[in-house]
């Protein structure tokens, strides 16, 4: 195939530069929002005419080549496929072996029996098991589990999913073992520890300020008051650990350590203190409590977190800097055929005419899920009644349960691809460069919308990342926050996206009453995304001294 330049403006001349571009550049986007926020269509339905239609408009608009176009879409899919559905399979995976050995009763078990206080067993279920879950499976999980579990302690469903949505917001851009970020920096070659550091920046914040929050809905200010020092632990805690790792170690296991500290926290906060008195909900009897509760031993406890505890270390030192350093040695470099060495940017994308490179890694023993299954291996033995053959047999049933998801991310990854390498994400940004200097308050919008289209967080940096970093350059800022925006603005979209109200929906007994949940988080969504902008705002200016150097 020969040489191609990218063209960014392909419409000029039908209407304002750009403008027309860009309008049509989004056709494959309005085609999901219809599909699965108007005709709730299944995400690989709706993936799938998007990259279809991405496809063809860069094809016959673009004037790419068909060669270049399928090649690009194919291989945003095999990114798609590995690291990120192997990390997906691997976390999905060892929470399964959990569920299947009742291991996880265990678990579940030693966190409901801890208090009767409604407000304190929010803290520990919907905001700190949340965050837990969140960072070692992630993609609608937690929300499933802790909504569940407060219906099963008394909560009324409304407010079991509503809470539990609300309270899974601070660990999203870190979830599945820091998937979100991984794919960010994978779509747009920006520096994955200098992204994480600003995504442990912002979410901090939001970590002190939503346990209070959840608490607030429940009981008012002045009942939560009451327990302002559970409140401050929990929030403090997971900060405090989601900021140091952040900043120090990478987004691997930042909310599995913060949400672990978390938890420790209050327990030790229960040891020397207690709520004045134990507040329940209005409809409920006064001396409702906690019944027919199983006591299990500390052995059986340790024992029933000793698979997660194992995946936190190994996770940790798949992250250290020797290690990956050593292990980077293994990297398979695949130059995509059909594209790599074919396309190439122009201005004003680029200063000057330069090759757009198209190189695929695949180093299977750097790959954070690779460290999860040998961790998942590693506790199988450990789980009564398991071993290894039950552990092959439920990771077959996890590919089998995750077929509609892989086949899902590999086309939205197909589609970003495709919208990248044609220039389509390019002309969209161009568009964008027309806010000026405020567009680094609109960057966490551009992400809460693809997390309220898509359901996840890492399809939302697959599809805008691009879009961020270009808009970002073509204004001179700094490109690494806009791209961290685009995940921390993602987070507050999670609880009013579709397939997060779909999945508290059913994990209440609450089919059929979407709205009315939807009707209960949307303006918590909004107030939270408005905070998050203000951050990246200040920092794109007056506190930029906050943004770390990339290397």
């Amino acid at each position: 195939m020969e040489k191609w330049i990218q063209v960014y403006d392909p419409l000029k001349g039908l209407g304002p530069e750009y403008l027309l571009s860009a309008l049509v550049a989004g056709v494959p986007l309005y085609i999901l929002l219809y599909m699965l926020g108007i005709r709730r269509s299944a995400g690989h339905k709706a993936a799938f005419c998007g990259t279809l239609a991405a496809v063809l408009l860069a094809i016959f608009v673009w004037g790419m080549p068909a060669g270049a176009a399928v090649g690009s879409t194919l291989m945003g899919a095999a990114f798609g496929l590995f690291p990120i559905v192997w990390i997906i399979i691997s976390a999905v995976w060892l929470y399964n072996m959990t569920v299947e050995s009742g291991e996880f009763e265990i678990i579940k078990s030693s966190l409901a029996n801890l208090t009767e206080d409604r407000r304190l067993q929010a803290l520990f279920i919907a905001f700190a098991f949340s965050s837990f879950i969140e960072g070692t499976a992630g993609f609608g999980t937690p929300v499933a589990i802790t909504a569940a579990m407060l219906v099963g302690l008394g909560f009324s469903p409304l407010y079991a999913a509503g809470i539990c949505l609300v309270a899974n917001t601070p660990p999203v851009a870190f979830g599945g073992v820091g998937i979100p970020l991984i794919t960010a920096a994978g779509v747009t070659g920006t520096d994955l520890g200098t992204i994480s550091k600003i995504a442990g920046i912002q979410l901090p914040i939001l970590a002190i300020i939503v346990p209070f929050w959840i608490s607030f809905m429940m009981c008012g200010v002045k009942r939560s008051m009451e327990i302002l020092p559970a409140i401050l632990t929990a929030g403090v805690c997971f900060a405090a650990s989601q900021f140091l790792l952040a900043q120090f170690h990478g987004p691997y296991i930042v909310d599995i350590v913060g949400s672990a500290a978390s938890i420790i926290g209050l327990i030790l906060l229960l040891r020397v203190w207690k709520p004045a008195s134990i507040f329940r909900f209005a409809d409920e009897a006064q001396s409702a409590s906690v019944s027919n509760k199983k006591v299990y031993s500390g052995r059986e406890i340790l024992r029933a977190w000793s698979s997660y505890i194992i995946m936190a270390v190994l996770v940790f030192i798949w992250g250290l800097p020797a290690f990956k350093s050593w292990i980077a040695s293994f990297n398979i470099a695949v130059q995509w055929p059909g594209v790599h060495g074919h396309i190439f940017q122009t201005a004003p994308i680029a200063a000057v005419e330069k090759l757009y490179n198209a190189v695929y890694g695949f180093n299977f023993p750097a790959a954070a899920g690779t460290a999860i299954v040998l961790s998942g291996l590693i506790g199988s033995l450990l789980m009564p009644g398991y071993g290894l053959g039950k552990a092959i047999a439920c990771l077959l049933r996890t590919v089998k349960q995750l077929r509609f998801s892989i086949a899902t991310i590999a086309m939205i990854l197909g589609l970003a691809y495709i919208m990248n390498y044609s220039g389509m994400s390019a002309t969209m940004g161009l568009a964008f460069t027309k806010t000026g200097g405020a567009f680094p308050f609109f960057a966490p919008l551009l992400g809460w919308l693809g997390v309220f289209l898509t359901g996840s967080d890492t399809s939302s940096n697959a599809l805008f990342g691009n879009l961020q970093k270009t808009t970002a350059q073509l204004l001179g800022i700094d490109e690494h926050l806009t791209v961290a925006a685009n995940a921390t603005g993602g987070v507050a979209g999670k609880m009013i996206s579709p397939q997060s109200i779909s999945v508290a929906a059913s994990s209440t007994g609450l089919i059929g009453k979407e709205g009315n949940i939807l009707s209960f988080t949307f303006f918590h969504s909004l107030g939270m995304t408005l905070l998050i902008c203000l951050m990246t705002l200040l920092q794109a200016y007056w506190f930029s001294w906050t943004l770390p150097s990339a290397p």
